[in-house]
């Protein structure tokens, strides 16, 4: 057997939802505020997964003015081998205010993994975490958490079931609740069913998403039910096996459930499959902290676990116990590349289009604002809203999947006034972003690089880190190192790398460390990587990049 290394997607890759189509597997994740929406990735063994498409890539959605973490959540991907279409199924939180929790769910299909993807079509906004299920007698149902906002009701609700007529998206009869009594931990969200050996299964997300999260799973002769639960009453999966009996808010955080003697925590929203030879797996989310700390940057990744049926017909881990594990055993056949090298970017954009990693928040790439015809070999990026803005701001980003990496550019730029800004940085959202950038300097009349940064919503200012760069033509270098960043420059790819600012903290940058208040979560995307112009100005600039590379390094225990 060979040993593979969890998270098997990192960097920002939350609540996957797997499926098998013959001998191909594919996984979709979350998005936010991000877009393209819902990457989905391939993959022959289970292990190994390259992006290969987005299923919200035309505009179906707007996401401009999204708080963090509002957007794109939970899509669920589903195959319906009757009509050989696959379906995905997603909410759109538009308004988490006053716990309110306004959520439009929708779905969509194709006969092609890659596309094109039917207009999404309305479901509900009943809550959140909409599923479908196709079963054997032609009939579609559609399960989902129904979102509890009334004072002294059980928080965050209950997850209920209906019959749907998919094509239309009605919803065929009352929505029936499934779930009362059923767990201890509480918290439920994201409801999957499956049906094996006459029964149907319920796999949930409970704990809310932080620290105590966990795949709990209940079973029943009836789709409506009645389900019962685990005869353990405990999650099945999860980083925090100590028990827990929560039935309110909030939500997510849970600090006191960190397990300090696991380097996997938060795991939980699973979803199920069966291999080509007949084993059993459940995907997951997790999260990994900076050591010493319980801040998360890369946010919330993808891990394997191995599950069997016990005699009696319930799901376990294949180990017997529930404690999620970074490292699992698979078949000799199956090599994991490594991490470092699977998940570094180049791009030179010489063949006329950009690396489809690239994603852009709020609102949708356009080549209006970016393009690689404009100048042939180069990305060229004009300039809009300052990185403080939830509307259209220019940034071309890819998710950080490693501890230890670098991200280095080399832009041409010709600011002619102060308010107009290109260069590279590190962003989690609009309130919290570094930014090493190329700007015009009024008191010293040239061109001048150095680094703003916005940590939640306040705006600093590097004043004493600058350097004249007369020509407007320079590489840029961010090392990032454990929530450290410096930062390099060079006028010239012959000279050896020079030093703009060191030792920046950004540990902030981390679904932790942004917008949150005392025993919740701010957010749970993680961090990117982006090349992007401003121009608050006449928006009529532009910057042109010649190159952009993410280059993961070793980690290494501290």
């Amino acid at each position: 057997m060979n040993t593979i290394k969890n998270p098997v997607i990192p960097g920002m890759a939350p609540d996957p939802s797997v499926i098998r189509v013959r001998d191909d597997y594919y996984i979709a994740t979350s998005t936010f505020h991000w877009t393209p929406g819902i990457p989905i990735y391939h993959s022959k063994d289970l292990v190994n997964w390259k992006l290969c498409t987005y299923a919200l890539c035309n505009n179906e959605v707007n996401l401009q003015g999204t708080d963090t973490p509002a957007g794109v959540w939970a899509p669920n991907l589903s195959y319906d081998e009757k009509s050989k279409k696959y379906w995905i199924t997603y909410c759109h939180m538009v308004n988490m205010g006053g716990r309110e929790f306004n959520a439009n769910s929708y779905t969509m299909w194709s006969y092609d993994i890659k596309g094109p993807w039917s207009k999404p079509t309305y479901l509900t906004s009943i809550g959140i975490d909409p599923t479908i299920f196709h079963d054997d007698d032609g009939k579609k149902y559609v399960s989902i958490l129904e979102w509890e906002s009334r004072q002294g009701y059980p928080s965050p609700g209950t997850i209920v079931i209906a019959e749907v007529d998919l094509e239309s998206g009605k919803i065929l009869g009352k929505w029936k609740r499934i779930t009362q009594g059923f767990t201890t931990r509480g918290c439920i969200e994201a409801p999957l069913i499956y049906k094996h050996e006459g029964y149907y299964y319920l796999l949930l997300a409970s704990g809310g998403t932080g620290y105590a999260h966990g795949v709990e799973v209940g079973r029943s002769k009836n789709i409506f039910g009645p389900y019962e639960p685990n005869p353990t009453g405990e999650p099945i999966i999860t980083s925090a096996p100590q028990h827990l009996f929560f039935l309110g808010d909030p939500d997510a955080g849970h600090f006191e459930m960190y397990n300090p003697n696991s380097d996997m925590q938060k795991a939980g929203h699973g979803s199920l499959v069966e291999s080509t030879n007949g084993n059993w797996y459940i995907f997951h989310l997790m999260s990994r902290p900076l050591k010493g700390t319980k801040l998360n940057p890369l946010g919330r990744e993808t891990s394997l676990q191995k599950v069997v049926w016990t005699e009696e017909g319930w799901l376990q881990m294949a180990d017997g116990s529930n404690l999620a594990k970074t490292e699992i055993s698979m078949p000799d056949d199956i090599t994991q590349k490594s991490n470092e090298i699977a998940y570094n970017i180049y791009d030179d954009f010489s063949d006329n289009k950009y690396n489809m990693n690239f994603m852009t928040p709020y609102h949708f790439q356009d080549s209006k604002w970016v393009n690689t015809t404009e100048r042939e070999g180069y990305l060229r990026i004009y300039g809009r809203d300052s990185l403080f803005s939830r509307v259209t701001p220019s940034i071309m980003a890819t998710r950080a999947t490693s501890f230890n990496y670098e991200v280095a550019t080399c832009l041409s730029f010709y600011p002619e006034h102060y308010s107009e800004k290109a260069g590279v940085g590190l962003y989690y959202d609009s309130n919290n972003w570094l930014f090493a950038n190329l700007h015009y300097s009024e008191l010293k009349a040239e061109i001048t690089l150095s680094v703003l940064q916005a940590k939640l919503g306040q705006r600093t200012e590097y004043i004493h880190n600058s350097v004249p760069v007369k020509n407007g033509n320079t590489e840029l270098k961010i090392a990032y190192r454990y929530g450290r960043a410096d930062i390099f420059y060079r006028l010239d790819s012959t000279q050896e790398w020079e030093s703009l600012c060191e030792n920046i903290d950004v540990t902030y940058l981390s679904d932790e460390g942004v917008n949150g208040v005392p025993g919740e979560i701010g957010g749970f995307t993680g961090l990117f990587n982006f090349i992007g112009c401003v121009d608050s100005y006449q928006h009529e600039s532009y910057a042109d990049f010649s190159y952009y590379e993410v280059l993961n390094k070793k980690e290494q225990e501290l």
